[in-house]
């Protein structure tokens, strides 16, 4: 690690003497200022990781002095030492901008945890800004791939209505991009230094989803040890993405209702309500309308969604981008696999652009992910894109071999199959050995609650179907 470079400023010699001293045994490299006029100057021509400033100096205070440094540096930490006739002046300076103050005479010890304690607090600081730089530079509407006069549509209604506070209804078919787009409004709202919260709705049972939105108070259920805050409290003053909300139970539809027309609701448990303040974004892949007609959604929620409605549109609609985001998931796994892929041969290009593309853009990705994993060359070949899928499809010759040939129930089959199978079998029998209790089962796999249920909706796994299984039964009870 770097060593960290401090600024002291007090016209008090002595105390200079006794600092650097000390801050050079914490491996500290240490200068030292007798003047404000020496110290504006210092700062202007180095870099400075936290000053330590004396309230009253001979040519000025300390609150103008943090003032003018901060002008150079505005995230640099800076600590007032002060008498204890001049706490209230320090206390203004925290006001101002300061991290803290110390009191005279000094205690050493104090001022070096505080001085850790500022720089810890400054690195933290500078990793939440960088992760949000990337975030938004990731999401920002110049990195959202949309060449097609259809994706061009979305990111202008996306533009408008970004910094808006109004509900905003997506609508696509899996795989289109539906969470990229709640980023991007979230990212360009005036939430953006809040935080994002997604959650997709149909990928936790109904017995869980309640406290998973709401949260509950300890002792509401069975295994409720401790109170939780549910998602909508973490996503105060930001944006919460509620994925999937056709496959919101009914009983909770209700309850999302009550936040959306009061701003508040209940934790599990508990008859205390919440307020809340949170910017509402939903995706789904059905027509509700339709659903509202059968009986399965709420006429009344509909219309509370439905404010903003974006369309995005599948991939087969959106040819014009394919050769695009072909590129930037080529870059990605490239990086990411360590390989130097340049782009599709011409043949695997075409048959890109002649396919349908029924799981759309993240289809497009997994074909690339297979093909940049199977590639030996700069260039991904045709017979390396979109193979048949009916197992009976081999590696072209010059890449055949027993070490590149995955044998399946007697077929040949693709790494990437014969991995879907292998997780599939292993999640069966993983519920079956734990008689279908997520929270078990998840633990087992070392996924967390959430991702585990991505597993199940990934491979149309039903949980309820092992509940009671014994482990004696050859399968879980029927639906």
């Amino acid at each position: 690690m770097a060593t960290k470079k401090l600024l002291v400023v007090d016209d008090d010699s002595n105390l200079l003497e006794f600092l650097q001293r000390k801050f050079k045994s914490a491996d500290y490299d240490a200068r030292t200022a007798l003047s404000a006029t020496d110290a504006i100057k210092m700062v202007r021509d180095e870099s400075f990781d936290l000053c330590v400033v004396d309230m009253r100096l001979a040519d000025g205070n300390g609150i103008s002095l943090m003032n003018e440094f901060h002008s150079t540096n505005p995230h640099m930490p800076v600590i007032i030492l002060t008498g204890f006739g001049s706490v209230e002046s320090a206390v203004d300076a925290m006001k101002k901008g300061a991290y803290s103050y110390l009191t005279k005479p000094l205690d050493a010890r104090e001022l070096m945890l505080q001085i850790e304690k500022a720089l810890e607090n400054s690195r933290l600081n500078y990793e939440v800004q960088r992760l949000q730089g990337l975030l938004e530079e990731k999401y920002a509407f110049p990195n959202i791939i949309a060449k097609s006069d259809g994706m061009r549509r979305v990111l202008d209604v996306v533009s408008k209505i970004a910094k808006t506070e109004s509900t905003v209804y997506l609508h696509g078919e899996s795989g289109t991009g539906k969470e990229v787009i709640a980023k991007a409004i979230h990212f360009a709202s005036l939430r953006r230094d809040k935080p994002f919260v997604a959650i997709n709705c149909a990928a936790v049972p109904e017995s869980l989803l309640e406290s998973e939105l709401f949260g509950h108070e300890k002792g509401s259920f069975t295994g409720a040890f401790k109170s939780t805050k549910g998602l909508f409290s973490q996503a105060n003053g930001g944006t919460i993405f509620l994925d999937e909300i056709g496959d919101m139970p009914m009983s909770i539809q209700a309850k999302l209702l009550r936040v959306l027309q009061e701003r508040q609701f209940y934790p599990v448990g508990t008859e205390k309500p919440v307020d809340v303040d949170v910017r509402i974004v939903v995706a789904t892949n059905k027509v509700l309308e339709k659903e509202v007609e059968r009986g399965a959604f709420r006429q009344d929620l509909f219309f509370r969604l439905h404010v903003i409605p974006i369309h995005l549109p599948p991939l087969r609609e959106r040819k014009e981008d394919i050769p695009y985001l072909t590129e930037r998931f080529l870059k990605q796994l490239s990086q990411q696999m360590k390989k130097n892929v340049r782009g599709l041969a011409p043949e695997a290009l075409r048959k890109f652009m002649l396919h349908d593309w029924p799981g759309n853009v993240r289809e497009l990705e997994n074909t690339l992910e297979y093909a940049v994993a199977m590639s030996r060359d700069d260039m991904i070949t045709e017979d390396l894109v979109l193979q048949r899928r009916d197992g009976a499809a081999r590696l072209p010759a010059e890449r055949s071999g027993s070490d590149l040939e995955i044998s399946v129930k007697g077929a040949l089959t693709t790494y990437k199959e014969a991995k879907y199978e292998f997780e599939r079998t292993y999640l069966i029998q993983l519920l079956q050995s734990c008689a279908g209790k997520a929270s078990e089962a998840a633990k087992v796999a070392g996924k967390c609650r959430t991702d585990f249920y991505d597993l199940l909706r990934k491979h149309e796994i039903r949980i309820d179907r092992f509940k009671g299984f014994n482990g004696q039964d050859s399968r879980p009870r029927a639906s």
